[in-house]
């Protein structure tokens, strides 16, 4: 089993920065990707980066590229999702998920973690 726990999220204001961590425990020899998602209120959940867990390779969505930055630390099983220049419309619920070696989705979440941008 893996397990996932976000941590990282809060208030603040446009223009801030926040870091989020997701620390991954039990089986985590078997991450193969791991991204960061979020769900703002009446929206649908989006994908906003993801990293490969043995090579780090990126992806970072256009609406948060240059301000969000994915990196992880393989010895501490963990992943960060460094945010700058927030705004209000980067308010949501973030989540970590986990897609392991041989499944073809995001499969494993973590609990998610509030962020919430004032203007």
């Amino acid at each position: 089993q893996l397990q996932l726990v976000e941590s990282g999220g809060g208030l603040v204001q446009a223009g801030d920065s926040l870091r989020l961590s997701c620390a991954a425990s039990g089986r985590t020899d078997r991450i193969n990707n791991t991204g960061w998602f979020r769900q703002a209120p009446g929206k649908e959940r989006e994908i906003v980066a993801a990293i490969s867990w043995r090579a780090a390779v990126t992806y970072s969505a256009d609406s948060v590229k240059g301000r969000f930055t994915i990196s992880r630390d393989v010895r501490k099983n963990t992943v960060y999702l460094q945010m700058n220049n927030l705004k209000p419309e980067d308010t949501a619920v973030y989540y970590c998920a986990v897609r392991a070696l041989g499944r073809v989705e995001y499969d494993i979440w973590g609990q998610g973690t509030q962020v919430t941008v004032s203007s």
